[in-house]
């Protein structure tokens, strides 16, 4: 298999081995976050230690993970800085990679910046998970190269094209109209496509009265025999939401009344026909920046017993209303790009992420993921989690206030300002609620030795984690840290006394299992007393695992 060699890859293949686990430190809780939809998270630091820090609790569990990682584009004018020379990612380079960090090229940056965080995605990932990607031609074909690397390149699915509406106009030779979405799975024997991959890979909207997802088609005739002559009888008005006259033109422009300087068209439709969807609610209009509207008929994908729609890896995105949605959110446009709703809607289905599974974006932005998966629990009562990462300062200020406004409900008289794109109304909250972390200290410190500042029971969460990777419950047992598949785990620690497991511990323990593995500073028992007891024994702190 051919691999990709740069500058500065040598220290950091296996870099993600030495990055420290951190604590976790929760700031505060919002929203109902022990309910249907609890235990969603939204971490600020860097990604790379919160990855990490994720490890021994989600390592194997993640479902589905989606990142939509800086372009390398060189434009240094977003609020992501996407040339790689953020101050703390150049900080890291010069520690991880040394003086020779100062020759790489953006390029190399790049690479090094990328390859320890997808080492530690792809652990986290469970054995039926994918990762999807979102990528453009600047780092595409080196992304391509590392992840055949990391995932294997038989576990590669495929590369989605994601073509947006309009181009973009700064392409010195052609409008570039597609970004990409990398697909890898942990393992590609395992690895199922979302069973709604028929309806949202073609058919990304959903409509919740009819609970079937639909796409989009112009009811205006275009191609050939589309002029108003042609078809005399297919030119009518149809009444807009707003109650204004829409018209077909030929120019794409709709308005209010039709203009002599504007090419008259037709509708695909006769009058009768178009009367009956629309009391079907079959067309959808869209309304444009002008305020005019643009009719779409609506067709939904095939209902459960019809037959297949064929699985395209072409996707359509109008990338234009993930900046309506942000405005409608926040009253006004707080971040630049953010990736659209159905377009993450999408990968999640995708992803066959179902309920009570978990989808990790560790770079989080304005927080486009949480929106989804919120408005996916909606739509059928599901509760799929969400953990984002977001290393940047507005993460509490866009990334978590933009989850927040999405669980009230935002829009309208909804009391945030601002439009939805849908004509001013307001869009409801989806309930659900969130925990929001810092990153803390280390727990193990570079001697080795325990933090033991963090104190004793972030420390046993930790231990208990990494031996059984379940979730920690505080026991009323001194020094037990739980019973798993029937071996009762112990750490015995002290943070100013030497622990020794002999017979007076022996007394203490109270619990009756089939085995015990016991933590401590020193063990006095034989080897004779520690088989007939059952008991392994793992000395503090050599024996922790470094993850």
């Amino acid at each position: 298999m051919p691999i990709l060699d740069w500058l500065g890859k040598d220290k950091v293949v296996n870099h993600h081995r030495q990055v420290p686990y951190r604590a976790l430190e929760p700031q505060y809780t919002y929203g109902d976050a022990n309910g249907a939809t609890g235990g969603n998270m939204l971490i600020h630091g860097d990604n790379l230690d919160a990855l990490k820090t994720l490890l021994p609790r989600f390592e194997g569990r993640i479902k589905c993970v989606y990142i939509d990682p800086p372009y390398n584009t060189g434009n240094e004018k977003w609020v992501y800085n996407d040339n790689v020379n953020d101050p703390k990612i150049k900080k890291w380079l010069g520690e991880v990679v040394g003086r020779e960090g100062e020759d790489l090229s953006r390029h190399d940056k790049w690479l090094c910046m990328m390859y320890p965080r997808l080492k530690l995605m792809q652990k986290l990932l469970a054995d039926d998970g994918g990762i999807f990607i979102s990528i453009d031609d600047n780092e595409q074909a080196c992304l391509k190269l590392i992840c055949d690397e990391i995932f294997g390149g038989n576990n590669f699915i495929c590369k989605f094209c994601v073509k947006r509406v309009g181009g973009r106009q700064d392409s010195k030779y052609f409008a570039v109209i597609q970004d990409y979405v990398l697909c890898y799975a942990k393992y590609a024997s395992l690895f199922v496509a979302g069973n709604d991959i028929k309806e949202t890979g073609n058919y990304p909207k959903y409509d919740s009265e009819k609970q079937r997802y639909y796409k989009t088609q112009l009811l205006r005739k275009w191609g050939a025999n589309s002029r108003r002559e042609d078809r005399p009888n297919l030119y009518y008005p149809i009444t807009a939401p707003d109650g204004s006259k829409v018209y077909p033109l030929l120019s794409g422009e709709v308005n209010q009344r039709p203009k002599i300087d504007k090419i008259l068209g037709r509708w695909r439709w006769s009058a009768s026909t178009m009367e009956k969807a629309l009391d079907e609610g079959r067309v959808e209009f869209i309304k444009q920046d002008d305020d005019s509207f643009i009719p779409y008929e609506k067709i939904y994908a095939p209902a459960e017993g019809e037959s297949e729609t064929k699985k395209y890896t072409t996707w359509i995105d109008n990338t234009s209303t993930g900046t309506k949605v942000i405005k409608a959110i926040f009253g006004e446009t707080v971040f630049d790009y953010p990736k659209s709703l159905d377009l993450l809607e999408i990968i999640c289905q995708m992803g066959n992420v179902k309920n009570g599974d978990i989808i990790l974006d560790s770079f989080a932005g304005s927080a486009t993921t949480a929106h989804a998966v919120l408005n996916l629990n909606r739509q059928d009562s599901g509760n799929r989690r969400f953990i984002l990462i977001e290393m940047e300062d507005y993460a509490d200020a866009i990334t978590a206030e933009r989850v927040k406004r999405v669980i009230d409900g935002y829009g309208g008289n909804s009391g945030n300002g601002g439009n939805d794109g849908n004509g001013g109304s307001a869009v409801a909250g989806t309930g659900g609620g969130f925990t929001y972390y810092e990153l803390g200290e280390r727990l193990l410190l570079e001697d080795g030795n325990l933090n033991e500042s963090l104190g004793e029971e972030k420390i046993r969460e930790y231990v208990w984690y990494t031996e059984t990777r379940t979730d920690y419950a505080p026991q009323s047992e001194r020094y037990l840290l739980g019973v798993h598949s029937g071996t009762a785990y112990y750490f015995y620690y002290e943070r100013r006394l030497v622990t020794v497991l002999g017979h007076d511990f022996l007394h203490s323990v109270k619990t009756k299992a089939g085995g015990y593995l016991i933590y401590a500073d020193v063990n006095e028992l034989s080897a004779e007393e520690m088989d007939a007891a059952n008991i392994r024994f793992k000395k503090i702190p050599r024996d922790i695992a470094r993850l």
